[in-house]
This record gives C-alpha cells, sequence and structure tokens, in this order.
C-alpha cells in the first residue's frame, strides 16, 4: 500500500476509494523495464481497488479473483517467477467502495482489512514471518459496538512507525472517523484518541483526504462535510493538522477539541451543498516553500466547473482559481459509486518558479503550471497517461477501462499493478458477467 505521508517520485498511483468516487491512475513516460509478470485472473464487472505493499524481501498484491473472492499473494523482491497465493473467507459483491487495504507492521506481520461498507470488520492478519498462508481472520480490533458498519480501511504509520488503522464508523452522512493504534508486541489494537477525529451530530460526517506529513513535521487532513448518501450535498472545505496524530489544531496552531465538529472545524473554503465540490477530489500538497496547499474544484459564478488551489500563507488561507473552462460543468448527483469524470491531484513544486497542479478530465490527463508567488496559471497542457503505456500490454475490451497501482521499494524500484474492469455502476449488479480479465505487475527501474 502507498503510505499516505509519503511523496514518491516518478509518478503517484493513488489506491483508495473517497467516499463514492474513484481515483485514477496517473501517468508517466517511463515504461518497464522488464516484461510485465501476470499474476491471476481477475473480477472485472466493476471498478474496485486493490493492493499492493513491498517490504525489505517481498512484494504482496492483494486483489478480488475471478471468483471475487479476496486473495493475497507474494514473491520475493529477487525472483518474480516464486509467487505464493492464499484465498481469504470473503467475497466482493457489486459495491466499488469495498477496496482493500494492506501494511506491514514494524515486525513483518501483514495487515489486511477489505470488503467493507458499512459492514462489520472484515480484517485478516499474518504471522510475523509474513507468509501470506498463515493470514487469519481478527473478529474484532477494539470493539465489537463500534465496529459493525465500518467503511474506508486505511493504514498508515506514524512518525515513530507504528502501525494506525482508520476507517469510518456509521453511513455516509451519519459517520465518524475512528483512528486505532497497533502494539506489534503484544499483537493488539486500542483506540488512538479517546474520541473520533470528528463528530456529524448525527447531522452529516466528514470525507477525508489524508493524513500527509510535510516538511514542517506535521500531518496535514483536508475533509469535506456531506449531509446525505447524495454526492451533491458535500459543502465546507475543512484543515486540521497534528504532530502526533492525536492532538490536533487549526493552521495557526490554535488546538481543536476532539471531536471537532463543522461549527468549530477551519474552514479552508466555505463551499455551499451543490457547489460542485465533491469528496475524494480534495488533495494536499506543498509548494516549493513547503507550505501546504490544497487542490479541489467547484462550480463558478457561472456554474462552469473549474480548479481551484488553496494554500496556508503568513495572513490565512488564499484560494485561487486556475482553470478557465467555459464549456464544461461536472454536474454529479445521487448515491453509490460514480463514474467519475474529473480527478485532481496534489499540487507540487516545478522548476523555475512554478508549481504543478496535474488534472485527469473525461479521460485526458492534463498539467497546470502556474506561478509559485502569485499561483496564477501559466500554462496548461496535455500530458501523456499511464494507461496509454499499459494498454498493449493487457487484454482490454472496448467497455473497460485500466486500474492501477503503485508502490516504491527500500532501492526506489517502482511497480505498477494493473488490471482492466468496467467503470463503477453505482453498486448495482450488471445484467451480465464479464469474463475475468488479466492482473499483470510492471516493474520500472
Amino acid at each position: 500500500m502507498l503510505r499516505l505521508f509519503k511523496m514518491p517520485g516518478f509518478f503517484t498511483i493513488l489506491a483508495a476509494v473517497a467516499g463514492c468516487t474513484l481515483l485514477p491512475q496517473t501517468a508517466t513516460s517511463q515504461t518497464a523495464s522488464t516484461p510485465p509478470e501476470a499474476i491471476d485472473r481477475v473480477w472485472s464487472g466493476h471498478s474496485v481497488d486493490f493492493a499492493l505493499l513491498t517490504t525489505q524481501s517481498h512484494i504482496y498484491a492483494a486483489y478480488y479473483d475471478a471468483n471475487r473472492q479476496l486473495t493475497v499473494a507474494q514473491r520475493p523482491l529477487n525472483n518474480p517467477a516464486h509467487w505464493v497465493y492464499h484465498k481469504l473467507d470473503t467475497w466482493l459483491g457489486w459495491d466499488s467502495h469495498n477496496f482493500i487495504a494492506m501494511e506491514a507492521d514494524s515486525r513483518g506481520a501483514i495487515h489486511v482489512a477489505a470488503n467493507m461498507h458499512v459492514d462489520p470488520l472484515t480484517y485478516f492478519r499474518s504471522a510475523p514471518s509474513g507468509d501470506v498462508r498463515t493470514l487469519t481472520r481478527v473478529p474484532v480490533m477494539v470493539s465489537e459496538e463500534r465496529e459493525g458498519a465500518m467503511t474506508y480501511p486505511v493504514f498508515l504509520k506514524d512518525k515513530s512507525g507504528r502501525l494506525i488503522f482508520k476507517y469510518r464508523d456509521g453511513t455516509s452522512g451519519r459517520g465518524n472517523e475512528v483512528y486505532n493504534l497497533y502494539d506489534d508486541v503484544a499483537r493488539t489494537w486500542a483506540g488512538l484518541t479517546s474520541a473520533p477525529l470528528v463528530d456529524g451530530e448525527g447531522q452529516r460526517n466528514a470525507y477525508f483526504e489524508g493524513p500527509v506529513q510535510g516538511s514542517d513535521g506535521y500531518f496535514h487532513m483536508a475533509w469535506v462535510w456531506r449531509d446525505s448518501p447524495h454526492a451533491e450535498t458535500n459543502h465546507d472545505l475543512s484543515y486540521a493538522r497534528s504532530s502526533d496524530l492525536i492532538s490536533w489544531q487549526t493552521s495557526d496552531g490554535k488546538p481543536l477539541t476532539l471531536p471537532i465538529k463543522l461549527s468549530r472545524a477551519e474552514i479552508v473554503d466555505p463551499v455551499p451543498v451543490r457547489g460542485g465540490m465533491i469528496n475524494g477530489n480534495t488533495k494536499i500538497g506543498f509548494d516549493d516553500q513547503g507550505r501546504v496547499m490544497i487542490t479541489y474544484h467547484k462550480y463558478d459564478g457561472s456554474g462552469f466547473t473549474q480548479i481551484w488551489v488553496a494554500r496556508r500563507e503568513a495572513g490565512g488561507w488564499v484560494r485561487r482559481q486556475i482553470s478557465s473552462w467555459r464549456d464544461y460543468r461536472w454536474d454529479f448527483k445521487g448515491t453509490g459509486s460514480l463514474d467519475t469524470e474529473l480527478f485532481v491531484e496534489a499540487a507540487r513544486a516545478g522548476d523555475k518558479g512554478r508549481l504543478i497542479v496535474p488534472v485527469m478530465r473525461l479521460g485526458q490527463r492534463t498539467q497546470f503550471e502556474i506561478d509559485a508567488n502569485t499561483l496564477k496559471l501559466i500554462a496548461e497542457r496535455p500530458v501523456a497517461n499511464l494507461a496509454q503505456h499499459v494498454r498493449p500490454m493487457l487484454t482490454v475490451p472496448d467497455d473497460m477501462r485500466i486500474r492501477t497501482i503503485s508502490t516504491l521499494d527500500a532501492k526506489g524500484r517502482q511497480y505498477v499493478l494493473a488490471w482492466a474492469t468496467r467503470p463503477p455502476q453505482r453498486d448495482r449488479p450488471s445484467p451480465d458477467i464479464p469474463d475475468a480479465g488479466e492482473l499483470k505487475l510492471f516493474v520500472l527501474p
């Protein structure tokens, strides 16, 4: 799994579903240094994110196989021919929210959580050897009472390398964000904080991006509030930061009492309900001075969808519209996993006083270059898409799309997992069952 507080080189593959949107593959000019490895045949009836992880000695892939069964495969980093497979006792339905999260603890045990959308905990842990054949189900992490309606599992690590698990407890529009901390000696979990990170007060829930660790040592978090399962009810882009993932504060250092409620949250942009902002598209990045930036989209005064960046400066948050589209409006609405047509990525430092803001719109990857001082647009240009590189090496029917996920090993080699799938279908069954697709691994130098 890609650690959420790392900013890897080459290109970034985002591998988690956030709310009711699905994240895209991004682009690179690189191609695989060796022929791709065929791993398995996998479910292709609808889009759902798999997981990829490297340790010091092995690479792991977690996916839903051709029969929709959760499967974890491993091989040594230095032996592409030696894959070992293990089937786990859970099967995917039609829900694109039921993505897979995977991470290793400091002693080498593999942790896998998956197949949950307002469902009881589905979590497996291996022996410290990391052998996938030792993965067994753990029925309760901390509290059975709080683990009956779980969604969006994410593993991450704090500054000390301790394993943390976060998830939403509750439903869309009525959920709280919960963090657990793992003791890898006792092999037990405990609540990281005495209260959830946020509380929607029974009227809303928060959809998070992050935490992402910056060069300032803080973990940065951005989120939107959503009032119902309907995607158009997102509103109020919010922010908090923490040095330890326990105590949280505003961008100017004022402490926040947990759980954070809408009335006490720091609002970056008061985007209203039906204002064109959606969960999953509020990405945290940093400029050339390490200042936190958030990329997102909302409607302009004419009702067109536009890309915005917000940056925390000395006087507060500065917001700037960087696109000027005059013929485009993504009028999303309703429930279920959307067939998303616009994706934003984190802003990053470029060359010669410029910042780079990547965007994918209607299948075309675009790169905005903006002035690092003023945030004004310098150039907007199309760039290559990773799917264009891997498509010739996969069997891809016309009605399917390429999905990818990436991770780095300790030597900086990049591994890309790729497969073809139909798009999300608002979590509803399709009238037919497509043939299983190929799951392949690409290794970049």
